[in-house]
């Protein structure tokens, strides 16, 4: 008896007692922020009662454990290490920095989403480094947010001073090994059975060779609605279990052959429905102009008390045709670029932030420039930024107007680049001087946090129901301002103007918060004295574009696109495929089908916009084909891209 206490003493149930409960204390505070990121985002992710969403956090802490020990991975070796000073002031005090600098910093990250989700719709993974890593003006995005969005600081700040009282009211007790050999010994059976916990708690709480650790697709099992999944999850986990992911990997799907991807998906396009033209084709990418805000794409939605804030692109809707149904192909600026000028979507990753864009890449730039186009593209921020000119250069742009270009940073609005009205007008002039046929694309900027607008028009625009309806009416009035002038230049009547936008953005009426309904955007089609007037219901896609352009010019070659046109009505059934970032979605027919990139997991109703009633349980053979089709074009998809197999040869 009198061995028995100096060996409980080397067990060191103390410090054990006390690692675990700072470990506790990251579940709490993870806790915390869950409820934080539902109550910010209650409108997206409605919950219907405090029972589901506390099943909800339930199956968000396996989430939770995985990266819990990650972020804690150093502190929790350093502090079980069986060194002599472990339970030392100075050593403790090593320690507590140790945790914090890891724990806060990634525990920050939630609080990015309460705001950033609202534009996402998905918590943030690596793929947001897609999108800062060419801006120049990091540091004051950076300070706008914390202007901006105050009281979200605020409450990290809350969250972390309240930790950090926690973490200080248990302490380990101070104490000096007697024996060295029981505190060796013992220590060593404490690391590796800590240790074995650790791997299976990160793996997700299995140990088989078998089973990959979890990863963001298995929150989707423990969901009805999808959305959910984001609940269960959490912002560090999102990030650390995409670091060094590369989802571009080709699949195999059992029974998808080559003629089968021939027939479903129809890779290789060539059109002979109109005779060879050469008119002018300038399209216009406008920054976050979700569906939303205009009243032309609306008339049939049923919003109580709508208002439109694109009068005068409700205005010319009356004089194009219109795609009241089409959609976005991917969720953030970086994936519209590559789905409209080359009809290649993105999904999990941005195709232009991958191993493969360096590639040849048949697009409307290549098509258009052996037609004997010249080719532009228009962007008002810092050159370079989105990777909008890196990937100029890679489709063939003949020449890349910035900020630079234009050259009067008089103009500049601060954060993003050059307000949208006198960077149109810089566009419009510099046409002026371009011999036909060319081809242009504008990227436009205004509409995008933090939403400012000149301050000229301050009293003007109206102030609507949230910050970016401002933004969408400036940028409204700045493209009225450019077909003003642009109708008096020569080149205006044989032109052919696309109108359409990268991603959606902030919602106000509940119709768009709706999980499909969110990738919603509009496509305006307008060549002036044509015959393209009318409003189309058909679903539609950016990857549509490339196509119905080449088709409206005549173009008679062979040419490699997924997307169709959107003239032809007999060639192919109109889909739209996109992706939450862990779930395909696939439209087509009467059903949407959800896929998790190895088998469906939903089958809905096409006006189920909510994804409310799964019907998976009476799968029927339509549903079976819709789920061939979507494997078909993933597996063409990822062939292609990876072997660099993205032209017709």
């Amino acid at each position: 008896m009198p061995y028995l206490f100096p060996m409980m003493q080397h067990l060191r149930l103390n410090e054990y007692k006390v690692l675990a409960y700072r470990i506790l204390l990251a579940y709490f505070f993870y806790f915390i922020a869950r409820i934080f990121f539902y109550l910010f985002n209650a409108k997206l992710l409605k919950v219907h009662s405090i029972s589901e969403f506390f099943e909800l956090c339930y199956y968000g802490l396996v989430f939770d454990t995985t990266a819990i020990l990650y972020v804690n991975l150093l502190f929790i070796v350093l502090a079980i290490l069986p060194f002599k000073s472990n339970t030392s002031p100075g050593y403790q005090k090593f320690l507590f920095f140790i945790y914090f600098g890891m724990n806060l910093l990634a525990y920050s990250t939630n609080f990015v989403d309460f705001i950033y989700y609202k534009f996402t719709y998905a918590r943030t993974t690596t793929a947001v480094l897609n999108v800062i890593e060419h801006e120049v003006n990091l540091t004051k995005l950076f300070s706008s947010f914390i202007v901006d969005f105050w009281y979200v600081f605020v409450l990290f700040i809350i969250c972390s001073w309240l930790w950090i009282y926690l973490y200080r009211k248990v302490k380990v007790v101070i104490y000096t090994p007697t024996t060295k050999l029981a505190y060796f010994g013992l220590s060593i059976v404490g690391f590796l059975l800590i240790s074995l916990m650790i791997v299976g708690g990160i793996r997700g709480g299995d140990f088989k060779k078998s089973t990959r650790p979890i990863n963001l697709l298995d929150a989707n099992r423990h969901v009805e609605n999808i959305v959910h999944a984001d609940i269960v999850l959490n912002t560090p986990f999102a990030i650390i279990r995409t670091l060094r992911s590369n989802s571009f990997i080709k699949t195999n799907y059992e029974g998808i052959s080559s003629q089968l991807i021939l027939e479903k998906v129809q890779p290789i396009k060539q059109y002979h429905n109109n005779p060879p033209t050469k008119p002018n084709v300038v399209v216009l990418i406008l920054e976050s102009n979700g569906r939303e805000y205009y009243g032309s794409f609306n008339k049939k939605s049923n919003i109580a008390d709508f208002k439109s804030y694109t009068p005068f692109l409700d205005s010319l809707a009356q004089h194009s045709m219109i795609y009241t149904n089409a959609y976005t192909n991917g969720r953030q600026s970086i994936h519209g670029m590559s789905s409209i000028l080359a009809g290649i979507p993105s999904f999990k990753d941005a195709f232009t932030s991958s191993p493969f864009p360096k590639q040849k890449i048949e697009s409307l730039v290549s098509t258009l420039e052996s037609e004997g186009y010249k080719t532009s593209f228009f962007h008002g921020a810092a050159n370079g930024s989105m990777g909008f000119l890196g990937f100029s250069n890679i489709l063939g742009i003949d020449k890349y107007y910035g900020r630079t270009e234009f050259n009067d940073d008089s103009k500049f609005d601060g954060f993003w680049g050059i307000w949208d009205e006198p960077f149109l007008q810089f566009m419009k002039n510099t046409l002026d001087k371009e011999k036909s046929p060319f081809f242009s694309t504008i990227f436009t900027v205004s509409s995008h946090e933090p939403y400012n607008i000149p301050a000229k028009y301050k009293s003007v625009m109206p102030k609507g129901d949230i910050p970016i309806h401002k933004c969408i009416a400036y940028t409204d009035y700045s493209l009225k301002r450019f077909f003003t002038e642009a109708k008096k230049s020569p080149w205006y009547k044989n032109t052919i103007f696309v109108l359409v936008a990268d991603h959606g953005n902030s919602t106000f009426y509940n119709e768009y918060r709706r999980p499909i309904e969110r990738f919603a955007i509009p496509i305006i089609i307008y060549k002036p004295d044509s015959q393209y007037v009318g409003v189309d219901e058909d679903l539609a896609q950016q990857i549509d574009i490339y196509p119905t352009i080449l088709d409206m010019i005549g173009y008679q070659k062979p040419f490699r696109s997924w997307g169709r046109s959107l003239l032809d009505k007999k060639s192919s059934a109109p889909f739209v495929i996109n992706s939450t970032g862990s779930l395909y979605q696939f439209s087509r027919g009467n059903y949407i089908c959800i896929f998790d990139g190895t088998k469906s997991i939903g089958f809905y109703d096409k006006n189920d916009k909510a994804l409310l009633h799964n019907l998976i349980a009476s799968r029927n053979a339509d549903m079976n084909d819709l789920e061939v089709s979507c494997k078909a074009f993933i597996q063409d998809y990822m062939e292609r891209v990876v072997d660099q197999k993205l032209t017709t040869k």
